[in-house]
């Protein structure tokens, strides 16, 4: 005959091991949780350190506190400057520049502002995810710089006082 004690004990070992298992699991979640929580902080360093650098390009300040000098040219192509008079969009890299013609004729014609799926179109490229996806994130630098603004969550025109051209 079987001692009921046996047979708690068979029962208990299953149990003890799963318990073993999740308590293993567990910490290796919040090893990589950690992990996560550390990197999320470091993003948020550098990216306040970046906002810090932006505010005083804007406001025509070096990181050290002194005025900046305003380049003669900005180099095409390389980055999307932050939009100031006198600046054309000459200066951007041309896909760029299609981009804001086409928002300038969309405003010389008095149409509604484009959305994503739309500029894809008249851009002529096929009109995939990944096409849409980087025609939406060069409106979206180009929205942050100044050069177009997002009237409606999604729809694009081009920025107030802004002249376009490819």
């Amino acid at each position: 005959m079987v001692s009921v004690l046996g047979l708690l004990e068979e029962r208990e070992r299953p149990a003890r091991k799963r318990v073993e298992e999740l308590q293993a699991e567990l910490e290796a979640a919040q090893s990589e949780w950690d992990e996560w929580l550390v990197a999320r902080r470091r993003v948020g360093e550098v990216w306040d350190a970046r906002e810090t650098a932006d505010q005083q390009a804007v406001a025509g300040m070096t990181p050290e506190g002194n005025r900046a000098r305003t380049p003669a040219v900005v180099k095409p192509g390389s980055l999307v400057p932050v939009w100031r008079e006198g600046l054309s969009a000459e200066v951007l890299a041309p896909e760029y520049q299609q981009v804001m013609g086409l928002l300038a004729e969309r405003r010389t014609t008095g149409g509604e502002p484009l959305n994503c799926r739309e500029i894809t179109v008249l851009l002529g490229l096929k009109v995939v995810p990944a096409k849409v996806e980087g025609v939406r994130c060069k409106l979206k630098r180009l929205v942050a710089r100044g050069w177009a603004h997002e009237p409606v969550p999604g729809r694009f025109a081009l920025g107030d006082g802004r002249g376009g051209g490819s």
